[in-house]
């Protein structure tokens, strides 16, 4: 790969993430401060994310690459996408609210799976190249939790009293703008799919590899994933929140201290996954969602501070010891004829059922431990959902056997 189109492909994923960071994480504190919602209105919200990952095979399977390149279809959804944040950013009710970022969110969440395209189509070697590509998505996502809170002060507890958090929402906007122009400036990536060429919708939504689970290690892996995006839920809907209310300074900032920890542990995790293997390396994953939601239910802001920030620099175990080992163990079940509709299933079952599933219970355990002055025993908020971690960690400790499963550590 030349050099521009590194620079033009790093760029791309620094924005893309950008874009993503700038809103989402200050998005529960924003819905609870400035728009009143309820727990189960902002679980309405965050489940907007869920639909447009259900949706976003649709929209790259049977129209990107098909009928127009990749790096076109990623400039008109930012453009349009910069249109709906501008919305989102003037939008004074929850009832208006709704519309917008459901909108936002199905024409976003394909991206995701575009920017990669436009990744892959330029690299001879995508297992060496990406990895140095897609890091500065992170970079991005880092860059606007330090801007929130460092640069324009947008989360500090004044700030949050007086509504500035809806500024997340134009900055987002702007940088979808700019994005959506620079998309153009891509190299080119040309349909996938000859014209006239069928596609099957059980292939897009990953449905071919159902057949994977008459294997009984496969199925408890899928039922698992499910299951563990229950209490990852509560982390995106409830973290910023939590920070913000016990009056830890620059929530958003410390936040990224969990990217900078996803960027490490991905670095370890060959490592740990060749020695340890997988069924070690994805119980190590969900213990720390347990150990991260127990921090959070008995620290604090003060003394226990530590506690905290403990708690969130856990993410890159939580993530990347589950859901990118997950990964690895997929591609390495389904083979050459089921890999593509393995990892969609999987991102079906987790980003789409898992979290829908979620965000619902996570919005109905706020509301039922919020007392009668609209503060919220957060203890019990997390409590529970370091409950659902455990229990899921026993179920595939007991059943969950890879003596029979020799899986090679790889990144895929």
């Amino acid at each position: 790969m030349n050099l521009n189109n590194r620079i033009k492909l790093s760029g791309m994923m620094f924005l893309e993430f950008f874009i993503w960071g700038s809103w989402f994480v200050t998005l529960g504190t924003f819905l609870g401060n400035n728009l009143n919602a309820s727990g189960s209105q902002t679980a309405a919200v965050f489940s907007t994310q869920s639909w447009g990952a259900i949706i976003a095979p649709f929209i790259i399977g049977l129209i990107a690459d098909r009928f127009f390149n990749a790096e076109k279809i990623l400039g008109i959804l930012h453009l349009v996408g910069a249109v709906l944040m501008y919305q989102m950013y003037n939008a004074q009710d929850i009832t208006v609210f709704y519309p917008y970022v459901l909108s936002y969110m199905i024409l976003f969440m394909p991206t995701l799976a575009l920017v990669n395209s436009v990744s892959f189509n330029q690299m001879k070697d995508p297992e060496k190249e990406f990895s140095t590509i897609r890091v500065w998505g992170t970079i991005g996502w880092i860059v606007a939790g330090l801007m929130i809170s460092y640069f324009f002060h947008w989360d500090s507890e004044d700030a949050t009293k007086a509504g500035l958090l809806k500024n997340t929402f134009l900055m987002g906007g702007i940088a979808s703008l700019l994005l959506g122009v620079f998309s153009f400036a891509l190299p080119k990536t040309p349909p996938k799919v000859a014209t006239g060429e069928k596609v099957k919708l059980t292939e897009i939504l990953g449905l071919d590899a159902l057949k994977l689970l008459k294997d009984k290690n496969f199925a408890i892996f899928f039922i698992s994933s499910i299951l563990i995006c229950i209490p990852l839920a509560f982390y995106y809907q409830n973290a910023h929140p939590f920070l913000s209310n016990v009056g830890l300074d620059n929530p958003t900032g410390k936040m990224t201290i969990g990217q900078i920890s996803e960027v490490l542990f991905l670095l370890l995790l060959p490592v740990f996954f060749t020695r340890f293997g997988f069924k070690k390396t994805i119980l190590v994953g969900m213990l720390a969602w347990a150990v991260r939601y127990a921090l959070f239910a008995y620290g604090n802001a003060g003394d226990l501070s530590y506690m905290l920030i403990i708690g969130i620099a856990l993410h890159g175990v939580c993530y990347d010891f589950f859901f990118v080992s997950g990964q690895i163990y997929t591609n390495s079940k389904a083979g050459d004829q089921y890999k593509s509709s393995a990892q969609g299933l999987i991102t079906l079952a987790t980003y789409g059922i898992g979290m829908l599933i979620g965000f619902e219970v996570a919005g109905l355990i706020t509301d039922t431990y919020k007392n009668v002055d609209g503060s919220i025993d957060w203890k019990m908020v997390w409590i529970i959902p370091a409950g659902i971690a455990a229990v899921v960690f026993l179920l595939f400790t007991l059943f969950f056997n890879d003596k029979d499963d020799k899986v090679k550590g790889q990144i895929v």
